[in-house]
């Protein structure tokens, strides 16, 4: 039997089939589109108007080692995308992307009243949304589903009418109900009443939890609000001993969450750009996996953290030894963790997922990685 491949190269990682859980809608536009969104729309508050530029501009504003600051950019994607021709284009792109990048599934997520200041209603985002989605699933042969997002430091009656609208549009694209934002000052249980909805409806949920708070707010989005996934969750590694840089104990939460296979949703730039985590030498995740986390690898927000899921696995590999095979694990953990139905995830895995990783293992065992 032929030794593991200890690092796969950038090329074999770019050919590998990919599967991305965790993605902003309105973090991963293309720096072409946004300035070509705002020459038709007249929009003047660009900083460059330059591709090149405005991407160095959205990366270098967004490592700046706060959430808060990372999130400023999101001001200028948010307002470019009102109208349904340019939310229809972004979400076409995004599909467009992921097939580019290898990625056989993919969820993306995004708060739908933030895209209504100029007079499109929330079925009307919806259909934008799903229409581009679509189309570029037809065009490029990719599956995605959608997430809604409520936010936290908006009001529960808010959280409450997007968890409804997730829940009405279940059966036209929307996988899982989500909660974002800035968790610090603003609990996951003060939207409790959009929670029970979504469970009461045998829904999907997935929260952003230990970004930038604690463990509490890890514990807090699985046992007050029902969640199936944690969005970050770089934070766990609080309730855990460590010595001579091993995990030697587990607190009562890192082992509930271990034992109860609970996806963690790790996004490794944004991590180190929002100071989730304060460098990525620092960053929990090869812990989680010598564990057995079911963790996951994605891209957060691909304009802003100027990444890839390419980029997100050459990390792995770089910096924490990850292989091929870890590579595969990581990708079949993401599917399993998918919202999307069984028989979907079951398929996704062996038609796409396994065959594509076997058909590379080969061509690296014969030197041609």
């Amino acid at each position: 039997m032929q030794p593991p491949i200890a690092r796969p190269s950038r090329e074999l990682v770019r050919r590998a089939p990919k599967v991305l859980l965790h993605e902003h809608l309105d973090g991963g536009l293309r720096p072409k589109t946004v300035l070509e969104l705002a020459a038709a729309a007249g929009y003047k508050e660009l900083p460059e108007s330059d591709p090149a530029k405005l991407a160095d501009w959205f990366a270098a504003g967004a490592a700046r080692g706060s959430l808060a600051q990372y999130l400023e950019g999101f001001r200028h994607t948010i307002a470019l995308m009102q109208t349904a021709d340019a939310i229809e284009r972004v979400a076409y792109e995004f599909a467009e992307d992921m097939a580019r990048d290898n990625v056989v599934y993919s969820e993306v997520r995004f708060a739908p009243h933030f895209h209504t200041q100029q007079g499109l209603g929330l079925d009307g985002v919806m259909t934008a949304v799903m229409k581009g989605l679509r189309r570029g699933e037809e065009d490029h042969g990719v599956k995605v589903g959608v997430i809604v997002c409520a936010m936290r430091n908006l009001s529960s009656m808010l959280s409450y009418q997007m968890a409804e609208l997730a829940v009405a549009w279940r059966d036209h694209g929307v996988v899982g109900f989500d909660l974002a934002g800035e968790e610090a000052g603003h609990p996951a249980k003060h939207h409790i009443d959009a929670f029970q909805l979504v469970k009461r409806m045998n829904f999907a949920i997935t929260i952003h939890a230990g970004e930038s708070f604690g463990v509490e707010s890890i514990w807090q989005a699985l046992q007050y609000c029902g969640a199936h996934r944690i969005g970050h969750g770089t934070r766990l590694i609080e309730d855990m001993v460590l010595y001579d840089n091993k995990v030697i104990r587990l607190g009562p939460l890192a082992q509930y969450v271990l034992d109860h296979r609970i996806p963690i949703e790790i996004c490794l730039s944004s991590n180190v750009h929002t100071g989730a985590t304060p460098s990525l030498a620092q960053h929990p995740f090869p812990h989680y996996m010598k564990k057995g986390y079911r963790v996951t690898l994605n891209t957060d927000n691909r304009l802003m953290s100027r990444t890839s899921m390419t980029d997100e696995l050459m990390l792995a590999v770089e910096h924490f030894g990850c292989t091929l095979d870890q590579i595969e694990k990581l990708t079949i953990n993401g599917m399993k963790s998918a919202f999307a139905h069984y028989d979907e995830r079951i398929a996704v895995i062996f038609e796409r997922i396994k065959p594509g990783y076997a058909k590379l293992r080969a061509e690296a065992e014969r030197g041609g990685q």
